[in-house]
């Protein structure tokens, strides 16, 4: 999954506006009012991070109808909400208790450093849905003595012992996911998706003698699971109702079934109801049917994301962490670009892809702006802000896929205060220029052309195996790249504006490459910590794009590398010859995917995308001191409040904002924790 407006209507911050006191009628639309935007995006910020509000654009356009089913639908995805902060660590839940009863219980003093680094610590944890960093997946640092703890549960009488008061401190589980080369990745990784002892033999052994019924078809063996030793013997624990998770599950359930009784039409009725077989069942057979009907449910104007989809916590890509998005449907903006899906077959044909990498029927992709109304799990507080799904390949071949680009994220991120870090990093007034004007426009082209043409894009050789299988640890990061090479390719093409979508296609382009490959090379290193490797997925596929180009350009001096002032610079000199780069790279890329060539990603990967320069590093790093802002930002959401008649009928649902970070997150833990502290 995963890059960068609005209907008509913006809520002014913590309020609802509707007709009075009068309750809506169940399919009563109201015109929406359009209102100045003078909304508080900003929440709060701490370490690396700065939290925002969003609002709900076009909320009250919506029926009573789709309005309860919103409502249904966030409801399901807070109950599962616990459920990936057990995934992502064993004792994470036992922590966050803990933690978060010496913070509503201690009265002692509050303005001392110590207690300035708990709370910041605690906050961390919220952000991370655990004890390792959201995107680094480094341990967490608490950042005040083992001593203070324990003084602070000792005066609110909060008990937290053992393991899992000692690795707060220790060294042990250090990497929530390690991808590194030359160790057993499953063994090093803290997250809790494999028992005790479990390598990456165990699994590619349990997994390898697994067959499907029909070989075209293969399920997602192990996406739904813990898998274990018990005595000797693998097994998997798989999560359903009656299963593992499974008290969290029937509370999501419970909101899946309301919801499928007010879906707007039999299609969306039917696909609720397979996910809820499914997550009664754990059948994996019946989560293939179910999305296959959800991808092909594209009326409407309300869609979600639920269930365990995505794999980039599992450093082998087989499990899925939970997850949850509910979407309303940007009319606006889905109108103007659903162009892309119309022309998707188009891109296939005239991508540089060898011919027999390329789909023939380029089938079902359906893209849409939407604007987020809840956000729960492996999604919250730090969200995609594009999605491309189901990610089984023969789904996407057969049926097609659903590309969603989260409008009212980008929307508060963009207005949530600019940085000067653009001016710091920019090679010239021409670069700063191009990317002030066609900046935005660029990476909203960018993560539709990704989510819409990348991934549905290419495919597997005959007899292939799935990716997650024949590329391992870099399966993630070379599907991720695979996608970005597409949309670069195409965003410097006079395509896009034949299609009305740009009015200068070479300025557009030119913004993007510059980004892409300032970005690539320089400014996404601010989020390490001097030293270390690359390791999150699409930072790796940003590094080896971007260096695999500058250095195949280095002949023709493409991307010239520039020393200024002790600063360094990178300025591209020839888009067109950068364009051929990333077209020659694309069609090496879906070559390994399709022929599964484990040796050519590792190269790559590896020789591109892992090393980082180590006195760049520094210097880009010393750059970044001058700026206060936090390179990550998260979201706290919006609060859906029913009003209820004398007989429990919803009659209204009003949409509020909570005043902190941390108001929002006791009110989950208050709310929606429905699974027993099971270490």
């Amino acid at each position: 999954m995963n890059l960068r407006l609005k209907l008509c209507l913006v809520l002014l911050a913590g309020c609802f506006m509707s007709c009075g006191n009068d309750a809506k009628k169940e399919n009563e639309k109201v015109e929406p009012v359009v209102k100045a935007d003078v909304f508080d995006y900003k929440v709060d910020a701490f370490a690396d991070i700065q939290v925002l509000r969003y609002q709900i654009p076009g909320w009250d356009a919506l029926t009573l109808k789709e309005q309860t089913l919103v409502y249904y639908l966030t409801q399901a995805g807070l109950a599962g909400r616990d459920m990936v902060w057990d995934q992502n660590y064993k004792y994470n839940l036992k922590i966050r208790n803990a933690l978060e009863s010496v913070y509503t219980k201690y009265t002692g003093d509050k303005s001392t450093e110590e207690w300035k680094a708990f709370e910041t610590y605690l906050k961390r944890i919220w952000f991370s849905n655990g004890i390792h960093h959201h995107y680094s997946n480094d341990k967490i640092e608490a950042g005040f003595p083992v001593e203070y703890l324990k003084k602070l549960l000792a005066e609110t009488n909060t008990e937290l012992k053992g393991a899992a008061f000692d690795v707060i401190f220790n060294d042990l589980d250090s990497k929530k996911v390690n991808k590194s080369k030359g160790v057993d990745n499953v063994a090093v990784s803290a997250v809790n998706f494999y028992g005790d002892g479990i390598t990456n033999a165990d699994v590619e052994r349990f997994y390898s003698a697994k067959k499907s019924p029909d070989p075209e078809k293969p399920l997602s063996f192990g996406l739904n699971s813990q898998l274990v030793k018990e005595n000797g013997v693998l097994k998997e624990r798989v999560y359903k109702s009656g299963g593992l998770y499974g008290s969290a599950i029937d509370e999501v359930v419970k909101w899946l079934e309301l919801a499928k009784g007010v879906a707007e039409n039999e299609a969306q009725a039917n696909a609720l109801g397979l996910l809820i077989a499914y997550y009664k069942t754990g059948d994996l057979q019946i989560w293939d049917d179910y999305n296959v009907a959800w991808t092909a449910a594209t009326e409407g104007n309300i869609d979600y994301i639920n269930s365990f989809i995505e794999v980039y916590y599992d450093p082998l890509g087989y499990r899925g962490y939970y997850e949850s998005i509910v979407q309303i449907k940007d009319f606006e903006m889905s109108q103007k670009m659903a162009v892309l899906s119309e022309n998707a077959q188009w891109f296939e044909d005239h991508s540089p892809l060898m011919e027999a990498h390329k789909k023939k029927n380029v089938v079902g992709v359906s893209y849409k702006t939407v604007n987020v109304a809840g956000e729960s799990g492996g999604a919250s507080p730090s969200t995609p802000i594009g999605v491309n799904l189901p990610n089984a390949n023969w789904i996407r071949a057969a049926v097609g896929s659903k590309s969603v680009s989260l409008g009212n994220i980008i929307h508060a991120a963009n207005n949530a205060g600019s940085s000067q870090r653009l001016k710091e990093f920019v090679h010239d007034e021409e670069e700063l220029a191009l990317e002030e004007k066609y900046g935005q426009l660029a990476d909203k082209l960018h993560t539709a052309l990704h989510e819409v043409v990348g991934h549905a894009s290419g495919q597997l050789n005959p007899g292939v195996g799935e990716t997650k299988e024949t590329l391992k640890t870099y399966a993630s990061t070379l599907e991720e790249g695979r996608a970005d090479l597409v949309a670069l390719y195409f965003l410097y093409d006079s395509k896009l504006q034949d299609l009305g979508l740009v009015d200068d296609w070479q300025s557009v382009g030119k913004a993007a490459y510059d980004g892409y490959i300032r970005n690539g090379l320089m400014t996404q290193l601010i989020r390490l910590k001097l030293g270390d490797d690359v390791e999150e997925a699409h930072m790796r596929n940003r590094q080896w794009i971007s260096a695999w180009v500058y250095e195949k350009g280095k002949a023709d001096n493409v991307i010239e590398k520039v020393t200024r002032d002790g600063k360094t610079y990178f300025n591209i000199t020839d888009y067109e010859k950068l364009h051929t780069l990333f077209g020659q790279l694309l069609r090496e890329t879906q070559r390994i995917k399709s022929e599964g060539d484990f040796a050519a990603v590792e190269a790559l990967v590896e020789g591109y995308g892992v090393k980082v320069d180590q006195a760049l590093h520094k210097e880009i790093l010393e750059r970044n001191k001058q700026f206060k802002s936090a390179p990550y930002k998260g979201y706290v959401n919006p609060v859906l409040v029913p009003e209820m008649d004398s007989e429990g009928k919803i009659i209204a649902v009003k949409v509020t904002q909570p005043k902190t970070f941390a108001e929002q997150m006791l009110a989950y833990s208050k709310h929606y924790s429905f699974l027993p502290e099971v270490n």
